[in-house]
């Protein structure tokens, strides 16, 4: 939800990363887009796991203590018990990891930051030279992705060194600061290999995009 990114994030936080982002795009023809969502994916099926596994041991202990093994009580517990076990795990979101694997969450979060990388025209820059820094915060993970023009000159390893950067920070409490950071870092890369043209343009907003 969008609310739960800017908990995480305040105001100020927001602001500072905005201003960081214009400071390194004064410098360099790159652009630089920063977004956070509350999850990459609703995860229906670790809502439908999670509902069914405590609605089954529920209606269990129930009908066996009740009435010995009756089907029709069993059937009468299950289903308004699942109904309100699947409203529950929507509510609560935290639920549903321990009914995700870590591999599941992963290839999410990929997925999600390449979806949002097009969708918001990282990809569309002159020189091909966005990045996008992507947070998603049920599955504590972050993404850098850079685009062909940056990536070919670029290695991998500073993209990790930003989102270790930031997910350091994250675990300290300190994840605006850290984000402004890997922000100046990945300016840094852009001025050293794309400095500011006479004509650049800003191709891209630079506010911090919130996601659900």
């Amino acid at each position: 939800m969008k609310d739960t990114v800017e908990k995480f994030l305040t105001a100020a936080d927001r602001l500072a990363i905005e201003n960081r982002v214009k400071s390194a795009e004064s410098r360099t023809s790159g652009e630089i887009v920063v977004m956070a969502v509350s999850s990459s994916s609703s995860y229906p099926a670790a809502t439908l796991a999670g509902s069914g596994a405590c609605s089954l041991i529920l209606a269990i202990i129930a009908t066996h203590f009740l009435a010995n093994d009756t089907l029709w009580l069993f059937l009468t517990i299950f289903a308004p018990s699942f109904i309100a076990m699947h409203e529950l795990f929507k509510r609560l979101p935290f639920l549903k990891r321990i009914f995700t694997s870590r591999r599941t969450m992963n290839e999410e979060v990929e997925e999600a930051a390449i979806k949002a990388f097009y969708l918001r025209k990282v990809h569309e820059t002159r020189d091909r030279t966005g990045i996008l820094i992507y947070i998603s915060l049920f599955e504590h993970s972050v993404r850098v992705l850079g685009d062909t023009g940056i990536d070919s000159k670029v290695g991998t390893h500073l993209w990790k060194e930003a989102v270790d950067t930031i997910t350091e920070g994250i675990r300290k409490g300190r994840q605006g600061e850290a984000i402004c950071t890997a922000v100046d870092r990945c300016g840094e890369l852009l001025q050293l290999h794309f400095p500011r043209k006479a004509d650049d343009l800003n191709e891209l907003g630079d506010a911090m995009i919130i996601g659900h």
